[in-house]
């Protein structure tokens, strides 16, 4: 009668499960952290893409109002994609009376997404 195993015939060592597991889980964990950056990006621009929405329409607004912004502060709700967003548009004098700085910033609650700075004129 023959054993079962003869001396030959070897399965891996519990060292070499043991080196084998750690070497996938380091694999896995490396791929869920890039997934996981990836998805932030995404979320991040889709951010962006909304506050930028948001700010040039209330820049195009003060625009085709035709009438000269009266310095001050400011802020309008902008609801995008189901998402409301704050605009608080500053309007600062400059040199030239006949010229107005407006910066369009975009929060959502406290945290500010986008800046975005226009000069108008005088019609």
């Amino acid at each position: 009668m023959s054993p079962l195993f003869s001396p030959r015939q070897r399965g891996f060592t519990l060292v070499e499960v043991l080196v084998a597991l750690s070497i996938v889980a380091i694999a896995l964990m490396a791929g869920l952290q890039s997934t996981s950056a990836l998805t932030r990006n995404a979320l991040r621009q889709s951010d962006i893409v909304l506050a930028q929405l948001c700010a040039e329409n209330e820049l195009v607004r003060m625009r085709l109002s035709r009438q000269m912004p009266s310095v001050g502060d400011s802020t309008q709700p902008c609801e995008q994609a189901g998402r409301r967003l704050d605009v608080r548009v500053t309007v600062r004098p400059t040199p030239n009376p006949s010229f107005r700085r407006v910066d369009a910033q975009v929060l959502d609650g406290e945290n500010s997404i986008l800046r975005i700075s226009t000069i108008l004129g005088r019609y």
